[in-house]
């Protein structure tokens, strides 16, 4: 998105004035860089909220040192080229002021770019993921501190005791609000319950707390988004309230604010100005030192703890992810007059790069490994039926539910000695919202979907839906959630599949019934996603078209009442189906009809006569006719059956 503001700005298009004049004439710069830092206070506050201070206290030893380190080289090699700069492109720049923003533009990791792209690559819930992780908040939090230090001494005074008060000015602002802001948000909170709308109050106190945090920290001398990002750190992070409040904000800060702040950032960057061989080389040297000091200061730290090499490479790569926060940072510092064009443009460049080449290089040099499941049962058709039958059951909303559940009901074979397990699997996109990243990272197991263990909200119907069906039948029931793109939905649902030994993946429909019995399509995303699916998955699939199949409540096993016909046509599918239908026959409400069709051999009429002499035909033909005599053995005393 950034690159956008670059095209549009004097970099590119903005080069012709005629351009600059017509698009972005000078009064409207004022209401847009208003805007933009209206924008860039809220999403700080967001990114406070993706920090959690109990977290940061539990971080393991590993984490602490590899963010320590990944703080302190950079940022001492950050001083060093800073003399090297000043000696060349930022003469006559505030000098201290000047060291610590290089600093702290080599040493910052981006806490929400680092966990979009974890997400993305399916690392999050890795063991590498979750030490970038920690190590990612811990080096967020040290360098806003620095950042806050880098301001205090920006200011117009030239005095270091008023750049001392500024700061410690700031240090007494947040201890104030440590023991004010999270009483009064838990008092708010606990007056919020699930599945109930939020008071509008509540939400317009609290960004107005934002507000008025950012306008003192302005008034001190430290730039506005430090208050926002403070309230965020201290918001709690539980319960509903946090789930509205973002719901309201994001939306508005991604689709709106942010555009505008790249705009705005985007217009004060022009390339133009890295000119000669002098300039070209200060940029090849401020990414080299950017990276050198991240990733092999990380990956020293990463072997000394005994982490694998590949893994340790992984963790360095990751750490010097820069991105949006980077540009916070450096657009500051333009604004303070610390950077010059040149200076700004240098190091906007190499935050583009260093964030760019994150994804193909972790790629390229890790790729978490899966242990091979051993598992032959893997289909409904089986020799012992008195195995365990084990379904992964997948929703894309509360819609499902009823009709999953009822199901499920209706399968559950209660003859069967070991029973029916089912795993549920809550489908959700990842999108850009911050909260979808929030929950990506409560993951746990290694690249799989999570389980919806320990503290939950009570507003995931899902998993209260499936407790209390567990609770009222015979079936053992785990429910999870996956958090993925459109496009690898189904490599999550398949390796869940193949991870947890399913015999049968049953997928909701891509339509949806209406009230007036048609069907309507919900997303034509979920239909590729189910095609996907059929096409890779480890087991059989069954896609379930909901009708309405028992109202919209759970049917118990006592009022269970159905009729089911299988149409056989023969073939494996064929008889996979017939074998859960048989299955469902032992439920005592439910019968069966099962209707053989059978290809008349000779001619009649006009029809062609079908050559079925091939070798594969004749083998379908006596494993259905062998399968058909074997069911009939079975359910020879069964009356439900016909």
């Amino acid at each position: 998105m950034y690159q956008g503001g670059i095209l549009l700005g004097p970099s590119v298009l903005g080069r012709s004035k005629g351009y600059l004049q017509a698009i972005f004439p000078p009064k409207s710069l004022t209401v847009l860089d208003t805007l933009a830092n209206i924008g860039l206070i809220f999403f700080l506050f967001l990114a406070g909220l993706e920090i959690d201070p109990k977290a940061l206290r539990r971080t393991g030893k590993t984490a602490l040192a590899i963010a320590v380190t990944g703080i302190g080289l950079p940022f001492a090699l950050g001083i060093g080229s800073s003399f090297l700069l000043q000696a060349t492109i930022s003469k006559g720049v505030n000098a201290s002021a000047f060291l610590v923003f290089m600093g702290v533009a080599l040493s910052i990791t981006a806490f929400p770019v680092l966990a979009r792209i974890l997400a993305e690559l399916k690392l999050l819930t890795t063991d590498v993921g979750r030490m970038a992780m920690s190590a990612a908040a811990v080096n967020d939090v040290a360098a806003w501190i620095l950042l806050a230090l880098a301001v205090a001494l920006s200011g117009s005074s030239s005095s270091p005791v008023v750049s001392l008060w500024v700061f410690l000015s700031g240090c007494f602002f947040v201890i104030c609000l440590l023991p004010i802001l999270p009483p009064i948000f838990k008092w708010m909170a606990c007056r919020c319950h699930e599945g109930e709308p939020v008071e509008e109050i509540y939400i317009c106190a609290t960004l107005g707390s934002v507000l008025a945090a950012g306008f003192v920290t302005d008034a001190i001398g430290i730039h506005a988004m430090f208050g926002a990002f403070v309230v965020g750190v201290l918001f709690p992070k539980e319960g509903p309230f946090a789930c509205a409040l973002v719901e309201k904000v994001e939306d508005l800060v991604s689709g709106l604010f942010l555009p505008l702040y790249f705009v705005s950032s985007g217009l004060k960057t022009n390339i133009a100005t890295i000119q000669g061989l002098q300039s070209w080389g200060l940029l090849a040297l401020v990414i080299f030192t950017a990276c050198f000091g991240k990733i092999v200061g990380t990956v020293v730290v990463s072997l000394s703890c005994k982490v694998p090499l590949h893994e340790a490479l992984a963790l360095g790569f990751l750490m010097n992810t820069k991105g949006l926060v980077e540009l916070i940072v450096l657009n500051i510092g333009k604004d303070r007059k610390v950077l010059n064009d040149q200076t700004f443009a240098i190091m906007v460049l190499m935050a583009l790069f260093t964030t760019f080449v994150t994804t193909p290089v972790v790629m390229a040099v890790y790729k978490p490994a899966r242990s091979k499941i051993n598992y032959k049962c893997r289909s409904i058709e089986r020799k012992n039926p008195d195995t365990q039958l084990r379904i992964l059951a997948c929703l894309h909303s509360a819609r499902n539910i009823p009709s999953m559940i009822n199901l499920l009901e209706a399968s559950r074979g209660v003859e069967k000695h070991e029973g029916l397990s089912v795993y549920t699997l809550h489908l959700m996109e990842l999108s850009e919202r911050s909260s979808a990243i929030l929950m990506v990272h409560k993951a746990r197991k290694n690249g799989l979907p999570f389980w919806n263990k320990g503290r939950r909200s009570d507003s995931d119907h899902v998993v209260v839906a499936f407790e209390a069906f567990q609770q009222l039948s015979q079936v053992t029931v785990q429910s999870m959630t996956s958090i993925s793109s459109m496009a690898d939905m189904h490599e999550d649902i398949c390796t869940t599949g193949e991870s947890k030994r399913a015999a049968i993946i049953i997928l909701p429909f891509h339509k949806h019934q209406r009230m007036d019995g048609s069907l309507e399509t919900t997303r034509t995303d979920f239909r590729l996603v189910n095609q996907r699916v059929l096409e890779h998955a480890p087991c059989s699939v069954g896609i379930l078209v909901d009708r309405g199949l028992g109202g919209t409540t759970h049917v118990s096993a006592s009022n269970v009442s159905y009729l089911i016909t299988v149409l056989f046509f023969g073939g494996r599918d064929d008889r996979k189906a017939l074998a859960y239908g048989a299955r469902m026959a032992e439920h005592p409400g439910i019968s069966l009809n099962v209707i053989h069709f059978v290809l008349e051999p000779e001619t009649i009429g006009e029809i062609t006569r079908v050559d079925m002499q091939e070798n594969s035909g004749l083998k379908s033909m006596s494993l259905d006719e062998e399968f058909l005599s074997e069911f009939k053995q079975k359910i020879s005393m069964d009356d439900s059956v016909r």
